[in-house]
Order: C-alpha cells, then structure tokens, then sequence
C-alpha cells in the first residue's frame, strides 16, 4: 500500500480519536501508551514515534496550573484542613494527568508524522 496517498489529518483529531496518523483509521495505541510496530489498515512504520517526555512536559504545566489555581482559591475562600486538600487534589491530579497522557502524546507523534521529524542527526554516518 505504499503507493495509495493518503489525505492530510488533522493532528487534534488524530489525538483525540487515537487513530493513525497517516490513515486516521487503525488505532495508534495497542496499551495505554504502547504504540504498535506498524499500523495495521495503511502499514505505516512507528519507527519514527518517539515523543520522549514531551507530553509530560505539557501535562505539567497544564494540571499544575489548574490545580494549584483551584487550590488557592479554595484555601482562600474556604479555609478546609489540610486533609481535605489532600483529598480533593491528590486524586484530581493524578485523574488529569493519566487523562491528558494519551491525547498529548498522540498529538505530538502526529505532529512527528506530519512535519516528517526525525532524530537530529549533525551530519550523515555511514556504518
């Protein structure tokens, strides 16, 4: 299948839906974040997937923002012990930051897929 062309995908939905990038139809992940050796509707070698701790590195931002934000204004406006801080943000951080985990590293295997990323290389090696 090498030889049929593919439309262009949108990196988002490609995240949300968890389909491949290049057909948008087989699944990307096989696990919670495994990703296949190839897509198995258009053949499509994930060789080149490597979102490394990219996704982390936006889910940090994203869930400490809203957290500590929701926590500031809880413990300004309410004033609860400390035990029910725990209670309420402990778990909500860990939710949001397994719920973000897939969708941000799909989005940027996509994004890998469409800009043709690879590893940074400083010249060409022969071996």
């Amino acid at each position: 299948m090498p030889d049929q062309t593919y439309p262009p995908q949108h990196s988002v939905k490609i995240a949300l839906t968890n389909a491949c990038p290049r057909c948008g139809k087989d699944k990307m992940f096989t696990g919670f974040l495994t990703i296949p050796p190839a897509c198995t509707a258009c053949g499509l070698d994930y060789s080149f997937a490597d979102a490394g701790d990219g996704p982390v590195v936006f889910i940090i931002m994203i869930v400490g923002f809203i957290v500590v934000g929701l926590g500031l204004y809880v413990e300004v406006n309410y004033q609860p012990p400390y035990w029910i801080h725990a209670l309420i943000w402990g778990p909500l951080t860990i939710t949001l930051g397994l719920g973000l985990m897939r969708p941000f590293k799909g989005w940027l295997i996509a994004q890998q897929f469409k800009h043709k990323a690879r590893e940074g290389r400083l010249h060409d090696v022969e071996d």
